[in-house]
């Protein structure tokens, strides 16, 4: 290490490695990243960082290594095999100069730091590097289980109504019918009524009713013997057998033959069945969940659906509103999507208060589906980064007028003050003036931030400076998104 190398520490924020021999750039960046209390160690080189990694105790406590400019290939790729040597490592960013170059060289950089740089630049890129090293970290034994991220969120009357319902007929045996458009979460429901339900520790057998030909339903339903038909090779269970002590889910059943409803209903009313090719009877302990996106009332009087099979199912119904009639469930329903992308590491995104906003006033067609789409495909085009309303696909901010700068900042303008002789300075409004909802809700999301930042991510500490109840900010938390605690204590 040079003579300006400094211990790892405990910082409030963290600690980068800045690679870099330039005095003048040196001093700029410790300037900057101690300002926003991180530790700054510095190496003049591969070989100093190196000499560096072997001494210290905990090399893998820093979350970035910022490389200047001017290495030649050769020590980029001496950089490369010593960060490599740690699991999980620090990501790598590379600091360029407003007129220099930005080639990547041999190394796979999270990204690129452009000098002079601003304040909120630095903060983000860290940010991201932070999230980068956390989503190396293996999974802990005592993590969430994963179904329990597709739970059904939201703090809509609606989702709340829906989960009361849950909560009412798990325990019993009761014949479940999910209605509701194609992406509402019908599955989501269904997994949720067998995880809260004494048969939560025997399976859940998911099947589409509407993906699997007429003709290989049966078989796949219950099962055939060997040389039952053309292909049957080997006895085989059905899914009835597979769900034993536990749920059949039966996706689609709308979509069902009239044969096979028939067969069906009658191994629901006599909890027994047959292998295709075989005469013995099995009996079955297997609670039905059903689920549709069409009207079977209308399927009824069409001669599609059976009757008595749709009474057979319709013991206690649950219909799934769509999105576009529940979006006060989006900020919720996006940061839980954010925590699977997040658990099942495959990344991370963030969306601000304004493209939040912006998703609201989507129709969503696809509904949760589109939305667990949408999210996935941010996360891939901005890795670890922000995304702002201008950043969403176009059709989802058809209608938005795009601010191109920070929401918050209104021109101002000075007036009279109530003291004689004195001026006052007042926001003025914009002559093509503002969105003020999404105005108020970044308003409010930045003095937020700035509470629980001022009070080192403590909730109840920010809502005393915010002079308002614990339990209201919490609410504010979840309603903006932000609840993860690692959050609160890095914004």
């Amino acid at each position: 290490m040079s003579d300006d190398s400094r211990t790892c520490k405990k910082p409030e924020s963290g600690c980068v490695i800045l690679v870099d021999s330039d005095r003048k750039r040196i001093e700029y960046i410790t300037n900057i990243l101690e300002f926003i209390d991180y530790s700054v160690n510095i190496a003049k080189d591969s070989s100093a960082l190196e000499a560096y990694l072997d001494s210290a105790e905990e090399p893998v406590c820093c979350t970035a290594v910022l490389i200047g400019p001017g290495f030649s290939v050769s020590e980029l790729e001496a950089i490369q095999t010593q960060v490599g040597r740690f699991s999980p490592g620090p990501a790598l960013i590379a600091l360029r100069e407003e007129e220099g170059t930005m080639e990547a060289g041999p190394l796979t950089y999270l990204t690129k730091l452009k000098l002079p740089a601003r304040y909120e630049s630095v903060v983000d890129i860290l940010h991201k590097a932070q999230l980068f090293t956390e989503q190396q970290q293996p999974a802990k034994p005592s993590q969430r289980p994963l179904e329990l991220f597709r739970s059904l969120s939201g703090n809509s009357r609606a989702t709340r109504q829906i989960n009361k319902m849950i909560e009412q007929v798990a325990d019993t045996e009761a014949t479940v019918l999910i209605l509701g458009e194609s992406g509402t979460g019908k599955e989501v429901v269904a997994r949720k009524l067998h995880y809260s339900s004494g048969r939560r520790g025997k399976p859940f057998v998911p099947i589409n009713c509407g993906a699997i030909p007429a003709d290989l339903l049966e078989s796949e339903l219950f099962g055939h013997e060997k040389g039952a038909f053309t292909g049957a090779i080997n006895s085989r269970q059905g899914r009835f057998e597979l769900a034993e002590g536990g749920t059949l889910f039966l996706d689609e059943i709308g979509d069902m033959s009239m044969p096979m409803q028939v067969k069906l209903l009658r191994v629901l009313q006599e909890r027994s069945f047959e292998r295709v090719g075989s005469n013995k009877p099995l009996k079955c302990n297997v609670r039905i969940i059903a689920a549709t996106h069409r009207d079977l009332e209308q399927s009824i009087r069409e001669d599609k659906f059976r009757e008595d099979l749709f009474y057979r199912l319709n013991v206690f119904p649950i219909e799934m509103p769509p999105l576009r009639d529940r979006v006060e469930d989006i900020p919720v329903l996006t940061n839980d999507l954010i925590s699977r992308i997040e658990t099942e590491k495959r990344g991370s995104v963030r969306l601000t208060p304004g493209a939040v906003m912006a998703l609201t006033q989507y129709r969503w067609p696809g509904n949760v589906r589109e939305l667990a789409n949408l999210i996935e495909r941010l996360a891939i085009l901005y890795p670890y980064g922000v995304v702002d309303v201008k950043d969403l696909p176009e059709k989802f901010r058809a209608g938005i007028e795009v601010v191109t700068e920070r929401p918050n900042d209104l021109p101002v303008v000075q007036t009279p003050g109530e003291a004689p002789d004195t001026v006052v300075t007042v926001p003025r409004l914009p002559s093509d003036g503002i969105d003020l909802k999404v105005h108020l809700s970044n308003l409010e999301m930045d003095l937020i931030r700035q509470a629980l930042d001022e009070s080192e991510g403590v909730v109840a500490h920010a809502a005393k400076r915010l002079k308002m109840r614990r339990t209201t900010l919490v609410e504010k938390l979840r309603k903006y998104g932000l609840q993860r605690s690692q959050e609160a204590s890095t914004i």
